[in-house]
């Protein structure tokens, strides 16, 4: 397999993410209360430079283009096959959260603490889940520009979780801590 059609089938996931998560959108409830902008532009802004790194055809700077996996159809099959596993746990994430999700920090009306699904084991599950995508797709790069944008967007995620903690924290008290204490951050027992 050519790294053009392995690419191709590289995006699908993403364009199903995408669109998952546009449709998705529309069924969440009314905000009770929301993170104040400068954090939420902050994390955009990260986001932004995560997917530029990962999905440009080459930056500006040189050495963040040059290869540290070799082109090859193994490594290639496990980045699209790790691509597609991390979309699957995000979606299966998202529709566990239901209409308690948000793109911000926000507490909805009625917000409920969810604990099934994937919030069984960690309390970010749909980062999770991001994450093991776009490491899948450095691995399909191969390029140090990937491995930018893993530590851009886990420096993004861990930011915006620890405000999204606070919230619940605030929001549920004691039962939040409660399920902290029983759940990984990102991944069980971590």
């Amino acid at each position: 397999m050519n790294y053009s059609s392995l690419w191709q089938i590289e995006m699908i996931p993403w364009y199903a993410f995408g669109l998952f998560w546009l449709a998705a959108a529309f069924r969440v409830k009314s905000t009770k209360a929301i993170e104040p902008a400068p954090a939420r532009i902050y994390t955009i802004a990260l986001l932004a430079a995560a997917f530029y790194l990962l999905f440009a055809h080459e930056v500006p700077i040189p050495w963040l283009n040059q290869r540290f996996i070799p082109v090859n159809s193994l490594f290639g099959k496990l980045g699209v096959a790790l691509t597609f596993l991390g979309v699957a746990i995000a979606i299966w994430a998202r529709i566990a959260i239901g209409s308690n999700w948000s793109a911000r920090v926000v507490v909805k009306q009625g917000h409920e603490l969810v604990r099934s699904g994937p919030y069984a084991y960690v309390r970010h599950p749909i980062y999770t889940g991001f994450l093991l995508a776009v490491i899948g797709t450095t691995i399909v790069i191969g390029e140090w520009r990937g491995v930018a944008a893993i530590a851009i967007l886990a420096v993004a995620h861990t930011l915006k979780a620890q405000r999204e903690e606070a919230a619940m924290i605030s929001e549920f008290g004691e039962t939040y801590q409660q399920y902290r204490r029983q759940t990984g951050f990102l991944f069980p027992g971590l």
